[in-house]
């Protein structure tokens, strides 16, 4: 994909009836474009990732991801288009870093308004619930959900396709951002969540007790798992560090992982799907072997996800969508 390659893509842009959504995804540090047909087959699917840009300072710094997004989302788009026609664009408008959602917004009114389409808001925790509902998977509600990303850990209640209910969520940080922290302090590299699932298939879960926080109700906490975590590495020399850094990561997942499931198992669901990019993760997948799992590439942003919520939400019409807004929460 070229550096600051021009703009052509309303040259790409080919407008047809037959319901295939046109989806843009820009709310962290994945410059993402899919197109999904009405069917909910995927048609396209292109994901840019930052990961390797803000692997340096340990984490996503939103400036940073907001200029890349800029340089990137006119490849990005017209790559997905590349052959495809669609009649309608799909963004997320929500929640997410305001700058790099401003850049997916931007470009998709843009587009929208020069072939006279409909746009349609998505909400980003709705698109990561739809992923579920692509082809293969297909899966019907009613259903419980786990949402667990860098952003987000929630217990939602999905009763139709077209939203979800809130039933727990973290009142600190996120399983994910959890990940990417105790990664920074085991000396790993970024994104967290990938390193420590890695490492830990080396390591021995039971070898630290980490401590896992029981609320009442259905919300999670992760900061004192975090606290622990930072307070028995800072009780290692380096050698020993280095020595049991495979067992700390284990312990820790295992933590995490835990966390997760003994909330799950809490609701009482029959059907429960985990959607996410902490889904990816191989402990957790292992922990709920009954749940419908997001498929690993739906897992983290990307834009198929947003174009299948799209199909259950309501469209703007043309020009009402140029007032649209970004907003950095749900």
């Amino acid at each position: 994909m070229a550096r600051g390659a021009p703009l052509t893509v309303s040259d790409t842009l080919k407008v047809s009836d037959t319901g295939s959504i046109l989806g843009i995804e820009t709310s962290c540090d994945e410059t993402a474009a899919a197109v999904v047909t009405a069917d909910g087959e995927i048609a396209s699917n292109v994901v840019a990732s930052q990961a390797d840009l803000h692997a340096r300072f340990g984490g996503v710094v939103p400036e940073v991801a907001s200029r890349r997004h800029l340089e990137l989302i006119a490849p990005v788009v017209e790559e997905a288009l590349d052959g495809h026609d669609v009649g309608a664009i799909a963004v997320t408008t929500r929640p997410g870093l305001i700058g790099a959602l401003l850049v997916g917004v931007s470009a998709a009114k843009a587009l929208a308004w020069a072939r006279r389409l409909p746009l349609i808001p998505v909400d980003h925790l709705h698109g990561h619930i739809a992923s579920l509902y692509l082809e293969p998977l297909d899966l019907q509600p009613p259903f419980t959900c786990l949402l667990a990303s860098g952003g987000h850990t929630m217990l939602l209640d999905v009763r139709d396709r077209g939203g979800y209910r809130v039933l727990g969520t973290t009142l600190d940080d996120a399983a994910g951002e959890a990940f990417d922290k105790g990664a920074r302090l085991l000396g790993l590299g970024y994104p967290g969540g990938r390193e420590i699932d890695l490492l830990a298939r080396d390591g021995d879960p039971t070898a630290y007790d980490f401590p896992v926080a029981r609320l009442p109700g259905l919300d999670f906490s992760f900061s004192g798992l975090k606290t622990a975590l930072l307070y028995t590495v800072r009780g290692l020399t380096a050698d020993e560090l280095a020595r049991r850094r495979a067992d700390l990561a284990a312990s820790y997942q295992r933590a995490i992982v835990l966390a997760l499931v003994e909330r799950v198992e809490a609701t009482g669901a029959d059907r429960v799907a985990v959607v996410g990019g902490v889904a990816a993760n191989s402990e957790l997948r292992a922990a709920l072997p009954d749940a419908a799992l997001a498929p690993l590439p739906l897992c983290t942003d990307n834009a198929a996800m947003i174009a299948s919520a799209a199909r259950y939400t309501e469209p703007v019409p043309y020009p009402d969508y140029l007032s649209l807004d970004a907003r950095p929460t749900a």
